[in-house]
Order: structure tokens, then C-alpha cells, then sequence
């Protein structure tokens, strides 16, 4: 339950500006998500999330930027946790997620800043990635699938 609700908030903070922990609280329990203002509160620590200046001057919670802070363990975990398959075609993946997971597990993809990987576009629950070459998918892959164990 826990990671799913981790999941949800990373997605409700990427399509929302949410401002405050009760907000957040809201959110959840507008998609049937139940909790408490101390485990919404624990949440937002573990995921690292930070507040950032919005463009209209006020503030609302997001991702740390993983350049400065590289991709966490949580989130690698999250993306352990969320993949369930992996397809490819030509120098192309496409990887299924847990509904809901595929913008968190690409964002985890994207900060592991393997070379191979020329870029990531994720929908709700598929992420599809451009690997520089073909002959490079397969140990793209590998690693995925390690990452999937």
C-alpha cells in the first residue's frame, strides 16, 4: 500500500501544484487513497520532495532535481517494484509499469544517466525509451531486467 501511494503522490505532484500536506491529503482521497496528515508528512520526507517557486510566486512541492542528488535507493525501489515487462524493437523499448508508475520508473531510468540511452517518454503505465544503437539493447535490457529482480 505504501508504494502505491508513494506512486500516487509522485503522479499527483506532477500534474498539480500542490502547495500544502493537506492538499496532498486531498488529492489521495480524491483517487480513494486514505491517510493521515503524519503519514502524508512521512511520505513527502522519505520521497526527498522539496518546495519550489511556482510562476505565479508561490510554492508547491516537486522532485529534487536527480542531477544534484542522484537517483535514491526509494526510487530505484519504486522502480523495481512498478516494472512488469519489457519489449524491444529495433534500438526501441518499451516497458510496462503498474498503472499509474510509468512517469516515476522513467524518472528513475532517466537519473541512472546510462549513455545508451538517448531518451524516455512515459504514458500512465508504458514508457518508451530510444537506445543509441541496436546492438546496445540487449544490455540495456539486461540491466533493466536485473533491476526488475
Amino acid at each position: 500500500m505504501k508504494n502505491v501511494r508513494q506512486v500516487a503522490i509522485l503522479d499527483i505532484i506532477q500534474k498539480h501544484d500542490i502547495e500544502t500536506q493537506e492538499e496532498l491529503a486531498a488529492a489521495l482521497m480524491n483517487q480513494g487513497i486514505r491517510v493521515t496528515q503524519a503519514t502524508v508528512s512521512r511520505d513527502i520526507r522519505e520521497l526527498r520532495l522539496v518546495k519550489v517557486l511556482t510562476a505565479s510566486g508561490g510554492y508547491k512541492y516537486a522532485m529534487p532535481d536527480v542531477k544534484e542528488v542522484g537517483v535514491t535507493d526509494r526510487l530505484i525501489r519504486m522502480l523495481s517494484e512498478s516494472l512488469l515487462s519489457i519489449a524491444a524493437s529495433g534500438n526501441m523499448l518499451v516497458l510496462k509499469t503498474l498503472s499509474g508508475s510509468a512517469g516515476v520508473a522513467a524518472e528513475a531510468l532517466d537519473g541512472l544517466k546510462w549513455p545508451e540511452v538517448l531518451g524516455t517518454i512515459a504514458g500512465d503505465n508504458t514508457i518508451f525509451m530510444v537506445i543509441r544503437s541496436e546492438a546496445e539493447v540487449p544490455g540495456v535490457t539486461q540491466r533493466i531486467t536485473e533491476l526488475m529482480k
